[in-house]
């Protein structure tokens, strides 16, 4: 049955769609903190009866009546990915939850190692309203603005299962999406802009690694018509030179989105430039190694806990391996929520050095579009940066042909890099830059590769 079609279920969307989107803007940081501590109790006690959840806690000695609220988070033990595969599918939902009108969604599975999680209809509307919230801060209406967004539509993926298998074929009963354009990341780009071009959309979504792909065609003379008032990057790390190029080609600016499968919407920038945390929906810890709090402007590895929905619950979970810094500081945007500093990306791809020095991806990724914009030049089309060995580090570039021959030498070019990257990671490192004709793709999925790989095993 189309859940739509219940008179209740509406009015629980309708009403969750007017408090909820704007909660950001409409309650102070003291309201939103008894609005997140009533949603930590109710989460709590949920998973209380989830058996992976009883389990560990149990185990820990913790019970819900110990929880009053966020304050209290570190009693609890932390998730791993490692629990919820194995406990996968019984062991992660509530014995009540209805499976049989539930949905299931992946993560990628490009570190080797995905995981399966339970929704509902319900949980997924109210992670579409963090999207909601992150368009409207930029005037972009879900109703009437011509939006075209690439997504991962992979079967089981959360973009899939949110777009194309539960909210958009039931709400299509009922209203109209002429406005909006679902694309495949897989798709090849060619195609993807061809369609977009057709389309003309207002607003233009997807991966940096597309966008920029889409940014390199459109540089060579193809589609005129994409002329986008703003775009979104989310998925990866969009760094400097990226978004730089996106924001160039497309004459438009762009703002970033962070979030997981397991997740959801967890921040966004803000038109002032500053990530803020959708700390309704989640709560983020971001700790050393050793689990202790970081300070403010030190990165961490960051720990989520998602406060809303039903299926499998989402408490101290480590499996995202982000390198996330926290700030201290305040954005007068009007967004009443704590802020990030930098995304530095995923711990798997991270460079670890002798000593166990570990450098987020964050920390190198701008280098070649600093190099570029020094020497007053797009030549570098794609890059990858690939870790060998703990002492030996591969730069692969793809460069642009129709450039190869205008301004700075492409050897000019790479023995800036390898001094830049040299000078980060020191004499012990051997530093190769490499030309390739093309970047390899990171495992069995569509989503674009990572532009760091760390082949050397990280505990």
């Amino acid at each position: 049955m189309n859940p739509f079609l219940n008179p209740l279920f509406l009015l629980r969307v309708a009403k969750g769609y007017l408090t909820d989107v704007d909660r950001v803007w409409n309650m102070s940081p003291e309201q939103l903190q008894r609005y997140r501590d009533r949603s930590f109790r109710r989460l709590v006690r949920y998973a209380y009866a989830v058996p992976v959840y009883r389990q560990k806690y149990r185990e820990a000695g913790v019970h819900p009546d110990d929880i009053s609220g966020i304050a209290d988070i570190k009693k609890l033990p932390f998730i791993t990915k490692d629990d919820l595969r194995r406990h996968f599918p019984d062991g992660i939902v509530h014995p009540r939850f209805d499976r049989s009108n539930a949905h299931v969604v992946s993560t990628s599975g490009s570190t080797g190692q995905p995981v399966s999680l339970y929704t509902d209809i319900y949980t997924i509307i109210q992670a579409l309203f963090g999207f909601i919230r992150e368009i409207r801060e930029y005037d972009v209406d879900w109703r009437t603005t011509r939006m075209s967004v690439i997504v991962d539509l992979t079967p089981e993926s959360a973009e899939e299962a949110y777009l194309s298998r539960t909210v958009m074929p039931f709400l299509g009963k009922l209203f109209s999406f002429d406005n909006m354009q679902i694309l495949h990341v897989g798709d090849p780009p060619e195609d993807l802009l061809r369609r977009i071009n057709e389309f003309q959309p207002e607003f233009l979504g997807g991966y940096p690694g597309v966008l920029r792909a889409l940014a390199v065609l459109k540089r060579r003379g193809n589609g005129d018509d994409v002329s986008p008032r703003v775009m979104a990057s989310s998925g990866a790390v969009l760094d400097d030179y990226t978004k730089r190029y996106i924001e160039e080609t497309f004459d438009a600016p762009i703002f970033d989105a962070y979030g997981s499968t397991e997740a959801g919407p967890a921040a966004f920038e803000c038109r002032n430039g500053n990530y803020h945390i959708h700390s309704d929906l989640v709560h983020l810890e971001f700790l050393d190694d050793d689990g202790n709090d970081v300070k403010a402007g030190e990165p961490g590895h960051v720990v989520v806990t998602k406060l809303y929905g039903r299926g499998t619950p989402v408490i101290r979970y480590t499996g995202m391996k982000d390198y996330i810094i926290p700030r201290d500081d305040t954005c007068d945007c009007g967004i009443q929520t704590p802020l990030l500093g930098i995304v530095g990306g995923r711990k798997v791809d991270a460079i670890v050095l002798e000593g166990d020095k570990i450098i987020p991806p964050s920390a190198i990724t701008g280098v070649p579009g600093k190099v570029m914009h020094e020497l007053d030049t797009d030549k570098i089309q794609q890059f990858q940066i690939i870790q060998k060995r703990l002492d030996c580090i591969e730069i692969h570039v793809v460069v642009d042909d129709r450039l190869r021959d205008i301004g700075p030498s492409v050897d000019t070019i790479f023995s800036e890099l390898g001094r830049r990257y040299e000078r980060i990671f020191g004499d012990s490192v051997d530093v190769r830059v490499k030309e390739v004709d093309h970047i390899r793709q990171s495992g069995q999925v569509d989503t674009p590769p990572h532009v760091v790989i760390s082949e050397v095993p990280v505990n």
